[in-house]
């Protein structure tokens, strides 16, 4: 699947199925075409947080390069919401997502977004690390959220891109990267890569 014509070659490969990180390249106007990746995203036993999610979009990346034509490059990302070194991926049913908010609710977690490119015969990878802090939810707005769909396949049980942005009091870092792929990183490593970003490459003309 091919993003449209207008945006900027070479061509990258998004290993995601994810619409909200093809949403966002296609903002930063990076042509992509899209195949997922089908990786074991099981923690190690003891692996930390930062650690997880870096191995996890190396995994990604270099999974989906081994069927991919030759020097074509492969991004991939992976994101964590992190609460005192526990991490909360997505919930596996409703009481899983009643327990992830309540936790999260009044305190301050952290969102950790890894992007690896995989160019050639290297993998790059960087680390997005943003601080959130969700409002305390009741029982009654809980159901609610739930029953809307939202949470169901979010880590940490909420969106800030969509309906779960009315809960976040404060966030610091990056939002992209709670989105779940932050552009800034990604941007660096496809420009380390040769491959430019079309939205620098408008700037860079406006500038001349």
């Amino acid at each position: 699947m091919m993003s449209p014509a207008t945006l900027t070659p070479p061509l990258v490969c998004l290993a995601s199925a994810s619409p909200r990180r093809r949403e966002l390249l296609e903002q930063i106007k990076v042509a992509h075409e899209i195949e997922a990746a089908d990786v074991d995203e099981a923690r190690l036993p003891g692996e930390a947080p930062r650690a997880y999610v870096l191995r996890l979009a190396r995994e990604k990346a270099l999974s989906v390069q081994s069927r991919r034509p030759p020097g074509q490059p492969v991004l991939a990302a992976d994101t964590a919401v992190v609460l005192e070194e526990s991490v909360f991926g997505k919930p596996r049913d409703r009481q899983d997502a009643f327990e992830m908010l309540t936790a999260l609710g009044g305190r301050n977690h952290q969102v950790l977004t890894a992007v690896a490119l995989a160019a050639r015969s290297t993998v790059a990878t960087a680390l997005s690390v943003s601080t959130v802090r969700l409002r305390v939810l009741t029982q009654a707005e809980r159901s609610a959220y739930w029953q809307s769909g939202e949470p169901c396949d979010k880590a940490g049980a909420y969106a800030i891109q969509g309906l779960g942005a009315v809960f976040v009091e404060c966030l610091s870092g990056s939002y992209s990267g709670v989105m779940g792929l932050p552009l800034f990183e990604t941007a660096q490593l496809l420009e380390a890569a040769g491959v430019p970003c079309g939205a620098r490459v408008q700037f860079a003309a406006g500038r001349a």
